[in-house]
C-alpha cells in the first residue's frame, strides 16, 4: 500500500504517522510520510479487510476501512487531512477489490481473488480452472502463444513447477492437484509484468498466495462427488453408453490464533477417489456385427486376433498379456496436507513457514506413439490398433515443499523479504506386467496390436530436489523506490530411464511373429559394466541479480526501470566418451562438419534483461489509465531434455535403436522372452558404441529461452455501473527459443518427381554415422512470434455482482513445439516438409486466433437466514490447431511427420490399390480418388491451398461453445457465540449447453488419425520416382467430413454436488 498525505491546502505532509491494521488477525503495518508527504508500506498479506490511520499535529485522523489488497498490485490510498476546526466526523468506508486502476499495473495480469475462486465452477479444483479467466490463455495450459511448459508457477513468493517437464502439467504431484483450492488466497496470472523480480517464464508467471489464520477460529469441512449418473450420454445425434464412473473428495480445513494479535495457524487436509475407464476403445468382432468406426470407439484390430495371441502367448512363453476387452476400470488417488504458521514478531518483523505434502497414485495407457524411428502417426489405442491391459503403467508422484519467509521494516525508508523454499520431488512406475519384451505388430504397414511391459517404464525413476533462496530489498528515497535483489535456485536432478529397458520388437504382421521370423525394428537400452543401473544424477543452478528504480513523476505518472542478469550453473562434471568426440565427425544445423563434446555442459553466459514500464493515470481520477511497457523475459525449459545428455552419451547406459533389416539379420535378434537376453549381443565396455547406439547432447553455445515482449494497453472507466473497458495489445519476439536438430542426418540431393519435389531418403544413406541411430543436439533459435489484440470488459465486485467480458485475437508462429519429452521425440514428432532438420516458421500449436471469454456471478442473501450464489462462466473458442500428415515415413528420413503435398488437381496425385493379407482388392485406385477428391472439396484448408504443402498446424479445429455454470445454497444461523454457521450445498454443471441441446458443446475430432489428420499413407513411387498414395480408412469406411464429434463424456454435461459446513 502507498500513497500520499497532504494538507488542507493541498500542502504535503512530511513524519506524519502512517498505520495500517489488518482486522482479523490485529496485525500492523507501520511507518511515517518523507519530505514530500509519501508513505510507503511493503511486503503486506493479501487480502483484508485492512483499516488505515493516518495521524498528524493539528489535524483530525484520517481513517479508512474496508480496504482489500490484491495479490502483486499495490493499492494506492491518498489521506487528505482535515484541520480539527474543519473536521467532518465520521469514517470513510471503501471495499476495494482488484482494483483495475494499480499505479502499479503495467503488462497483461489478471487477478483472481478468493471470491472468484469459491464462486466460479469447478469440478476439477484445479489452478488451471482459474487461469483461464486470463483473456491471454491459450491451448493447454499456454498463455501468448506459448508451451505451457514455459509459464513459472510460484506459491507464496516461491518457486513450483514441474521442473523435470515430462508432462505440459505446469505442477508437480502427476495429475493431483497438489494444492487444494480450499488453502488459495488469490492467484494472479502475469503475462508480461515489467517488475524486474518476476521471472523464469517466456509464457506466463502464476502466481498463488495461501490462506493464512487470524484472530478468529475458523474451519470447514466438505466433500465433492460426481458418478456416471451426473453425466450426460448423448453428443449431436448419437447416445453412447456410459461406463461406470466415480469421483469423490473430503477435506477440512482450519485456522485460528495461537496466541491473539501474534501468532496463527491454518491448516487443511483433502483425499481424492477417482475410478474412470482407462481403455474405452473395443476390438470389432465382424462375425457378431461389430465393425470398425473411430466413432464409435471400434478398433479394426479384431476380437478373434486378440484371442489368439493371448493364447499364444501363454501357452509358448507362460506370459499373460492381461485382458483385451472388458477393461477394468483406472483408479486415480491423491491426499495432500498443508500447514502454515504465521508469526507477528513486532510492528517491523514478521515470519510465516508453509509446509505442503501431496502423493499421487494413478493408472496410465500404454505409451501412445514413441518407439524407435520410424514411428507411427497411429496410437497403440485406438482405430488402427489396440494394446493388453498389461502394457499399461502405474505413475506414483510424491511431492513436499517447506517454505519460509521473513519480512522486515527498517524506519520508514529501507524494507526486505527473504524467501527460503526447499522442494522435493520423486516420480515412479509400476506395472502389473512381468518383465517381459515390449512387441508393436504392424497390419498393412500400421500398428495393429501391442503388448509386453511398457517400453518406458522398466526402472524409470525421477527425483528433483530444489532449494531456492530470494532476498529483495526496498529503498525509500523520496519519490523513488529503488529495488535490488538476488535469487539462487539448485536443483538436483536423479534420473533412472531406460527406454526398451525390457528390450523392444516391432514385426510386420503377426505371423511374423508367430512364425519366429525377425522383426523390423529392435531397440535396447542396457547398463555399461560398472556403471550400477545407469542411473544418472546431475545438478544444475540458476541464479540472478537485478535492480529496479520505481519512479513516481507525479501523481499521474509512475516509470519502471530495471535489470536482470542470470546465468546458468553446471555443478556435475560429465564423463567424456573419446569415441565420440574424437572418432566420430556430424554435420551443424548448417550442413557442416563438426566434432560432438558430449563430456562437457555448455559454456555458461550471462542473461541480461532489461525492463521498463509505466502507468499514467491521464486525469489523475482513476477514470482513464494508460499502461504499458517493453522488456525481455528469460525462462526456463523441462530439464529432462538436460538429462538427455548423460544418459546418451555411451558412458553410464547405452541406447540401440536399429531399424536395418540387414543389421538386424547380422546380429540375429530373434525373439527372446528374456527381457535382458540380448546385453551379450552389445558391447558392456563403457565408451563403446554398438550399432544402433543414441547420442543426446546440449549446445555449447545454448542459451535459456528469452522472448522480447511489449505491451500497451488502456483502462477506461465507463459511466455505467463501475464497468471498465480495457483495451490491450501484446507483441512477443522470440530472442533463444529451443530448437532440436539431428547432427547424424544427411541432406540428400534425391527428391521425388512430379508436383512434390521434397528430398527423398534412404535408409542406406540417410546416416552420417551408419552405425549411430541419433546423434540429438538441443540449440536455440531466434524465429518465432505472437502478436495479441484484447478487448474486454469487467464489472468489479460491488452489491454481490461481479463479471468479465473478454475477446482475444492471437497469432504466434514457432519452428517448434518440440512435441516429446526425449530429444528425439521432441525432434521426430515436429511436422515438417522437407525434414526435421529445415523445420518451417509456422503456426504454434497452443496459439487460437479467437477467443471470448466470460464470466458471471451474483450472490444475494435473504430471510436473514439464507444465500444463493449463480455464477456462469463461456468460452467460445477454436479446440485448437492440426497438420496435415502422411500415415508413414513418406521421404525416408526416418521420421513419421512428413506435411501433406495438396494436389491441385487429379492429375497431381495417383492411388494405388488397397489390398488384404489375402491380396484381394478392397478398394481400388479409382474408388479413392473419388473418395479423396470428394473429401478435399469439403475441407475448408484443402480447397483454400491446392498446388501447396500443407503448413504445420495451420488446421483450425471447430468453433466450440461451452458453458458452465455453479450454484450455491447457503443456509446460515447462529449459536451462543453469535459466530456464522454455514452450511453450503453446492451444484457444479459443466458443459451446460449439452444438457439444453446435445448438438451444443460437443467435441470434435478429426475423422482420420489420432494426434493429426493422416488422410494418405505414402506406398511407393512409380518408375519415375513420382509417389504413390494411398487413402486411409475412418473404420471400414473412407472419410467424408474433417471432423467428427467426439461420442465421449469430455462432449457431454457433466455435474458435481457438494456439500460444506463453514464456521
Amino acid at each position: 500500500m502507498n500513497g500520499k498525505v497532504i494538507g488542507a491546502n493541498g500542502e504535503s505532509l512530511p513524519g506524519a504517522t502512517v498505520i495500517a491494521v489488518h482486522v482479523p488477525s490485529g496485525t500492523q503495518y507501520g511507518t511515517t510520510t518523507d519530505v514530500a508527504g509519501l508513505y510507503r508500506l511493503p511486503n503486506m498479506n493479501v487480502g483484508g479487510p485492512y483499516t488505515l490511520t493516518v495521524s498528524y499535529i493539528g489535524f483530525e485522523p484520517f481513517v479508512k476501512e474496508g480496504i482489500y489488497l490484491s495479490l502483486g498490485q499495490t493499492q494506492k490510498v491518498n489521506a487528505n487531512m482535515a484541520e480539527k476546526a474543519a473536521a467532518i466526523s465520521g469514517v470513510e468506508i471503501v471495499a476495494e477489490r482488484n482494483n483495475l486502476f494499480d499505479g502499479n499495473r503495467t503488462g497483461a495480469t489478471t487477478n483472481i481473488g478468493r471470491t472468484e475462486i469459491t464462486t466460479m465452477p469447478t469440478i476439477n479444483r484445479s489452478i488451471n480452472d482459474f487461469t483461464r479467466l486470463s483473456p491471454q490463455s491459450g491451448v493447454g495450459n499456454g498463455f501468448a502463444g506459448r508451451d505451457g511448459r514455459y509459464n513459472n508457477i510460484t506459491i507464496d513468493g516461491s518457486n513450483f513447477n514441474n521442473n523435470f517437464g515430462l508432462s505440459s502439467k505446469n505442477l508437480p504431484g502427476g495429475d493431483a492437484q497438489p494444492i487444494s483450492l480450499d488453502a488459495i488466497e488469490q492467484i494472479s496470472v502475469n503475462v508480461a509484468p515489467y517488475d524486474i523480480r518476476q521471472s523464469n517464464f517466456t509464457g506466463a508467471n502464476i502466481n498463488a498466495v495461501t490462506r493464512k489464520g487470524d484472530n478468529t477460529l475458523q474451519g470447514s469441512a466438505y466433500t465433492f462427488y460426481r458418478n456416471q449418473d451426473l453425466t450426460g450420454d448423448k453428443a449431436g445425434d448419437q447416445t453412447f453408453e456410459l461406463a461406470n464412473t466415480s469421483t469423490t473428495s473430503y477435506g477440512a480445513r482450519l485456522a485460528g490464533p495461537i496466541i491473539k494479535d501474534k501468532l496463527f495457524f491454518f491448516a487443511n487436509a483433502e483425499y481424492e477417489k477417482s475410478n474412470y475407464p482407462g481403455i474405452t476403445w473395443n476390438a470389432s468382432d465382424t462375425s457378431a456385427g461389430i465393425y470398425p468406426s473411430s466413432d464409435n470407439y471400434i478398433s479394426r484390430t479384431s476380437k478373434q486376433d486378440m484371442a489368439t495371441m493371448k493364447q499364444y502367448l501363454l501357452s509358448k512363453y507362460g506370459y499373460d498379456p492381461g485382458s483385451y476387452e472388458n477393461f477394468d476400470n483406472f483408479e486415480s488417488k491423491n491426499y495432500k496436507l498443508l500447514g502454515r504458521i504465521d508469526w507477528n514478531i513486532n510492528k517491523n518483523h514478521k515470519l510465516s513457514v508453509r509446509y505442503n505434502y501431496v502423493n499421487s497414485k494413478n493408472d496410465q495407457q500404454v505409451n501412445a506413439t514413441s518407439a524407435p524411428n520410424p514411428r507411427s502417426n497411429f496410437g497403440r489405442i485406438g482405430e488402427k490398433s489396440l494394446s493388453f491391459s498389461n502394457s499399461g503403467y502405474k505413475l506414483n508422484n510424491t511431492v513436499s515443499s517447506i517454505v519460509g519467509e521473513l519480512n522486515s521494516v527498517f524506519g520508514s525508508t529501507m524494507a526486505n523479504k527473504l524467501l527460503v523454499t526447499y522442494t522435493k520431488i520423486q516420480d515412479t512406475r509400476d506395472s502389473d506386467s512381468d518383465p517381459f519384451p515390449f512387441v508393436d505388430i504392424y497390419k498393412d504397414g500400421d500398428p495393429y496390436m501391442s503388448f509386453g511391459y511398457e517400453l518406458f517404464t522398466y526402472q524409470n525413476d525421477v527425483k528433483n530436489n530444489v532449494f531456492n533462496i530470494t532476498d529483495n530489498f526496498n529503498y525509500f528515497m523520496g519519490k523513488h523506490t529503488f529495488t535490488a535483489g538476488a535469487s539462487f535456485e539448485h536443483m538436483y536432478f536423479g534420473n533412472s530411464y531406460k527406454r526398451y529397458g525390457t528390450s523392444y520388437y516391432r514385426y510386420a504382421s503377426m505371423e511374423d511373429f508367430m512364425n519366429n521370423a525377425l522383426p523390423t525394428v529392435f531397440g535396447l537400452t542396457y547398463p555399461y559394466d560398472g556403471a550400477g543401473d545407469g542411473y544418472a544424477e546431475l545438478s544444475f543452478g540458476l541464479g540472478s541479480i537485478y535492480v529496479q528504480d520505481e519512479f513516481q513523476v507525479n501523481d499521474n505518472l509512475k516509470l519502471t526501470a530495471g535489470v536482470r542478469f542470470e546465468m546458468p550453473f553446471y555443478f556435475d562434471d560429465l564423463i567424456q566418451n573419446p569415441n565420440i568426440s574424437d572418432s566420430l565427425t556430424f554435420k551443424d544445423a548448417l550442413g557442416n562438419d563438426t566434432k560432438l563434446d558430449v563430456g562437457t555442459w555448455p559454456d555458461p553466459q550471462v542473461l541480461f534483461s532489461p525492463r521498463v514500464g509505466f502507468n499514467w493515470d491521464v486525469e489523475g481520477d482513476q477514470q482513464f489509465q494508460v499502461r504499458g511497457g517493453t522488456g525481455i523475459f528469460t525462462g526456463r525449459l523441462p530439464f529432462v531434455w538436460f538429462t538427455n545428455q548423460p544418459t546418451n552419451s555411451g558412458v553410464l547406459q547405452n541406447t540401440i535403436e536399429i531399424n536395418s533389416a540387414t543389421t538386424i539379420a547380422d546380429k540375429q535378434l530373434y525373439f527372446n522372452a528374456d527381457p535382458f537376453g540380448y546385453y551379450s549381443k552389445f558391447s558392456s565396455t563403457p565408451g563403446t558404441l554398438a550399432s544402433g547406439s543414441s547420442i543426446a547432447i546440449v549446445d555449447k553455445d545454448f542459451k535459456m529461452p528469452q522472448v522480447w515482449r511489449s505491451n500497451l494497453a488502456a483502462d477506461i472507466k465507463l459511466p455505467w455501473q463501475d464497468l471498465v473497458l480495457t483495451v490491450e495489445g501484446l507483441y512477443s519476439k522470440d530472442i533463444n527459443a529451443v530448437v532440436q536438430f539431428n547432427a547424424n542426418q544427411t541432406v540428400s540431393d534425391t527428391t521425388f518427381q512430379g508436383p512434390d519435389q521434397r528430398q527423398r531418403f534412404f535408409s542406406s544413406s540417410r546416416k552420417v554415422n551408419k552405425d549411430i541411430s541419433s546423434a540429438m543436439v538441443l540449440t536455440n533459435t531466434d524465429e518465432g512470434y505472437s502478436y495479441m489484440l484484447t478487448l474486454q470488459l469487467t464489472k468489479p465486485f460491488t452489491k454481490g455482482l461481479f463479471g468479465t467480458l473478454s475477446y482475444t485475437y492471437m497469432m504466434a508462429k514457432d519452428v517448434s513445439a518440440n512435441p516429446g519429452s526425449t530429444a528425439s521425440s521432441a525432434w521426430g514428432s515436429n511436422p515438417s516438409t522437407l525434414n526435421q532438420n529445415t523445420p518451417e516458421l509456422s503456426y504454434s500449436q497452443f496459439a487460437i486466433p479467437h477467443r471470448v471469454m466470460g464470466a458471471i456471478s451474483y450472490h444475494i442473501e435473504y430471510g436473514n437466514n439464507f444465500g444463493t450464489t449463480i455464477s456462469l462462466f463461456y468460452e467460445g473458442a477454436n479446440q485448437g490447431r492440426l497438420s496435415y500428415v502422411y500415415s508413414n515415413d513418406m521421404n525416408g528420413d526416418g521420421n513419421s511427420a512428413d506435411l501433406m503435398y495438396i494436389p491441385k488437381d487429379a492429375s497431381e496425385i495417383q492411388f494405388a490399390d488397397i489390398k488384404n493379407t489375402d491380396g484381394d482388392v478392397v478398394f481400388t485406385a479409382d474408388q479413392q480418388n473419388t473418395a479423396f477428391w470428394k473429401y478435399v472439396e469439403q475441407d475448408d484448408y484443402l480447397k483454400e491451398n491446392k498446388g501447396k504443402y500443407a503448413e504445420r498446424y495451420g488446421v483450425l479445429m471447430p468453433w466450440r461453445h461451452r458453458f458452465d455454470l455453479r450454484i450455491l445454497q447457503d443456509l446460515y444461523t447462529r449459536f451462543g457465540d453469535s459466530r456464522r454457521h454455514t452450511l453450503q450445498i453446492s451444484l457444479d454443471l459443466l458443459n451446460i449447453g449439452n444438457l439444453i441441446n446435445s448438438d451444443w458443446g460437443t467435441y470434435k475430432k478429426q475423422s482420420v488419425g489420432n494426434y493429426d489428420i493422416t488422410l494418405l499413407k505414402y506406398s511407393k513411387t512409380d518408375a519415375n520416382g513420382v509417389p504413390i498414395y494411398q487413402m486411409n480408412t475412418a473404420g471400414k469406411d473412407f472419410p467424408t467430413s474433417t471432423f467428427s464429434d467426439v461420442l465421449s463424456t469430455s462432449s457431454t454435461w457433466g455435474a458435481q454436488i457438494g456439500l460444506r459446513y463453514t464456521f
